[in-house]
């Protein structure tokens, strides 16, 4: 049967996939587990230790600038480089492709402007544009939270052809970032310009 601290365990554990990169801060996870401080942090640390004595899991939590975010471990670090220097991660989803063009046009953006743009979670697509080298962090808003800000980098530049990112194709006339939320009709015009296929081609 499952006790209370092993549900709060995996809520936090869920709160943590969710928030993704901008990971959070303990009174936040105090909040939202609904619980005092001091509990907040001895269930972080639970999860912590579970997940260090676990040889099965690839992942753990780590305290990072006051947030509490879930990371690789550094044991697997020549296993990820593998993977990332593998010819299939050329390949670039659509949705991925949608996170990019809103980046490369809106920078810096934050991940909840992007969601805002999609109507959908961009954590999983953001992550990936990440390691692909095309996308990185480019500071932190100011305000609450401090979310993390995203831009293009110079492979971005290089490998559509770019020597900067003002030779973007220019959108229609009208149709600036207010707009943007018409994101069938914005990604088609950026996979013309790009020749990006939808799925997995060579061009991906």
């Amino acid at each position: 049967m499952e006790t209370i601290d092993e549900r709060l365990t995996g809520m936090l554990e869920s709160f943590l996939f969710i928030a993704g990169d901008d990971g959070l801060t303990l009174s936040q996870i105090a909040s939202l587990l609904q619980v005092e401080t001091d509990a907040a942090a001895a269930i972080a640390e639970g999860l912590r230790v579970n997940y260090e004595d676990r040889p099965d899991s690839g992942i753990t939590l780590r305290l990072y600038g006051g947030h509490y975010r879930l990371v690789t471990k550094a044991e697997f670090a020549d296993d990820i480089l593998r993977m990332l220097e593998n010819p299939a991660r050329n390949s670039i989803t659509q949705a991925s492709m949608e996170v990019l063009a809103i980046i490369a046009y809106k920078q810096p953006v934050t991940r909840v402007e992007i969601d805002d743009l999609r109507g959908v979670k961009s954590d999983g697509p953001i992550q990936t544009l990440v390691a692909k080298g095309f996308v990185m962090e480019k500071g932190r808003m100011e305000g609450s939270g401090r979310p993390i800000l995203y831009g293009t980098t110079d492979l971005f530049l290089d490998r559509f052809g770019l020597e900067s990112i003002d030779m973007l194709p220019p959108l229609a006339e009208g149709e600036d970032e207010d707009q943007f939320g018409d994101t069938d009709l914005f990604m088609t015009k950026f996979q013309e310009a790009f020749e990006i296929t939808d799925e997995g081609g060579n061009n991906d």
